[in-house]
């Protein structure tokens, strides 16, 4: 048969032949484009050209099993697809992780320490994630590494701790997945909904598995819608909360510091404080995936700084006055603070202070609010446990096929594993899903004080390594306004909060309604439920270690050159210069700021 014009055309711009023929049609000449897309998007599955990891057990140039310079490689030149723009970071520092740890953990914290002590924790944890989350910019920017602090603690520290600290913060986030998927589900309880939780369950695990499928971009864009209507419902609640506390209710009742002198500030004392450290850690979860993103940055040198500073209005505007307006609204006497879950949405204080003003159908808009926000962190639990297994992977910490990275840059196989770690959350339409959910929490618990941690550590022995090397820091495209001494500062906070949880583990605060924590079984019991990530990690790190032999690394070793991003720092800190020589004044304090 003879070809059409356009066939002919379209071969003679590089089609094949077969593809050429395959989209005509028997009545029309034109080509149809379905197909070539349909190739396309099979074609984007197929492995990554640039794909390698690896390999375990190789012996690396310091003679010792692991191979650490290999390993460096391997993530400084990972084919994850660089995508993500400015506008995106910033998004996902200012309100990527905020979930039910805020709008809904801040009662449990309210109820067991009351508003100071809710107040005091938040901000301490807050000043300390300001340290950690600079550390992490300043290593970032430099090195933006697939894998990022687990990677840095491999390069930094050790590549056993690495394996830990990789491993912990995966399992971290494969756990969080179900128990977001079944926070939101039963959101949708407070309308007495009569569709089953396991059909909703299903209907979000496809949500949000569908748009970590269509890649780094589609999450980017998912968390910048996300983020903006987080974002708006708590300047929002900010608002209305000033408003009702001074009077501006329905009863035109001015409220002030009623609560904080009846019934108190605090509630069980120093004990009482203790206990909300943890549950502060929960709610601040997330703030360090900014880091984790870098490697799929267009241009970390540029997003990382803004991003990075915009960290600390977010734990100012949204954790600290949100919280306070919460203290102020609430008392942590109220029995509806006690939910049936960590994930009730009925026993948010926000719900709460909202309800008791008398309005009518906004306490819904809050729960939708609430519902938006658990499906953020379940988005970000498959970003962050996929790219952290896929850079396990690559370092040969992880089975081989998990580093499987296709055509567009996604970690399709490492994303299954989420997927299916997803339908855990189809324990909600059982019988014994309070137990499983209490266990998988356990598990979780204190996986981001260890993280916060090792990133403040590496960044510690980085700077040392920095210095040992005779580089200056001048050098550096962005260095860290905490310094040195804010990374001091948020390692021993950690190690602090770490003693604190060990503490009220042993010795719990007794629940005010309910069934009290007695006998050794129960107080057993209670200790694994707060500290079972401890033992995990150190079994990972000791065993990792004895099996592989892995190195201390050494300041004048590390590797501080595989994975720098190409800058010529002198000529763009001189174009960066003329270009804020023209701004007004406005702009030059809002950028100073963030």
């Amino acid at each position: 048969m003879r070809k059409s014009p356009e066939i002919s055309s379209s071969s003679s711009r590089g089609e094949s032949d077969e593809g050429t023929a395959a989209v005509g049609s028997l009545y029309d000449t034109t080509p149809s484009k379905w197909p070539n897309f349909a190739k396309a998007a099979w074609d984007s599955f197929k492995e990554n050209p640039a794909y390698h990891i690896t390999e375990k057990g190789q012996v690396g140039a310091n003679g010792q099993v692991y191979d650490v310079e290999g390993a460096a490689e391997a993530t400084a030149t990972s084919p994850l697809a660089r995508k993500l723009k400015g506008r995106h970071l910033q998004m996902i520092a200012i309100g990527g992780s905020i979930g039910t740890g805020l709008f809904v953990g801040s009662g449990k914290a309210l109820q067991q320490g009351g508003p100071a002590s809710l107040l005091i924790a938040f901000s301490l944890v807050g000043g300390m994630l300001f340290c950690t989350v600079q550390a992490l910019g300043e290593m970032a920017v430099i090195l933006p590494v697939a894998g990022s602090f687990s990677a840095y603690s491999t390069r930094f520290l050790d590549p056993a701790w690495g394996f830990a600290m990789g491993w912990n913060y995966a399992m971290q986030w494969l756990i969080v997945l179900p128990l977001e998927i079944v926070a939101a589900a039963i959101t949708i309880k407070y309308w007495n909904s009569p569709v089953s939780s396991a059909a909703w369950v299903a209907i979000f695990l496809v949500m949000i598995i569908g748009i970590n499928l269509v890649g780094v971009k589609g999450y980017g864009e998912a968390e910048f819608v996300f983020s903006i209507i987080k974002v708006i419902a708590v300047i929002g609640f900010i608002i209305l909360g000033i408003i009702l506390n001074v009077g501006g209710g329905q009863n035109g009742d001015y409220i002030g510091g009623r609560y904080w002198a009846n019934p108190g500030a605090f509630n069980n004392g120093f004990q009482g404080l203790c206990s909300v450290f943890v549950i502060a850690a929960f709610a601040f979860a997330g703030t360090e995936l900014v880091g984790l993103a870098a490697a799929e940055t267009a241009n970390p040198r540029k997003s990382l700084p803004t991003a990075v500073k915009q960290v600390f209005w977010r734990i100012c505007l949204f954790y600290i006055v949100s919280l306070t307006l919460v203290g102020l609204l609430v008392p942590y006497s109220d029995p509806r603070l006690i939910g049936q879950s960590t994930s009730d949405a009925k026993a948010s204080p926000f719900v709460i202070a909202i309800r008791n003003a008398g309005i009518t159908s906004l306490d819904s808009v809050m729960n939708v609010v609430i519902m938006v926000s658990v499906l953020s962190v379940g988005n970000s639990a498959v970003y962050g446990s996929s790219r952290t297994l896929a850079a396990l992977a690559e370092q040969g910490q992880a089975p081989r096929w998990l580093g499987y990275i296709d055509r567009q840059g996604r970690p399709l196989k490492a994303i299954g594993i989420a997927a299916a770690f997803g339908f855990l959350a189809f324990l909600a339409a059982s019988n014994k899903q309070d137990d499983a959910f209490v266990w998988m929490q356990a598990l979780s618990g204190l996986s981001s004080i260890f993280t916060w941690g090792s990133i403040c550590l590496a960044h510690i022995r980085f700077r040392k390594a920095w210095r040992t090397q005779g580089r200056s820091l001048d050098e550096l495209a962005f260095q860290s306004q905490a310094g040195v001494i804010g990374s001091w500062i948020g390692f021993l906070f950690n190690v602090l909060v770490i003693c604190a949880q060990f503490w009220i583990g042993f010795f719990p605060v007794q629940p005010q309604h309910g069934k009290p924590i007695k006998g050794t079984s129960a107080l057993v019991q209670n200790f694994f439920q707060a500290y079972l990530a401890a033992p995990i990690v150190l079994l990972c790190y000791i065993g990792y270690k004895v099996v592989y032999r892995t190195p201390f690394m050494r300041c004048q070793s590390m590797d501080l050159k595989t994975g720098v991003r190409e800058l010529n720092l002198p000529q763009l800190l001189l174009d960066e210069s003329i270009e804020r020589a023209s701004w007004p004044k406005w702009k030059k304090a809002y950028k100073f700021l963030c």
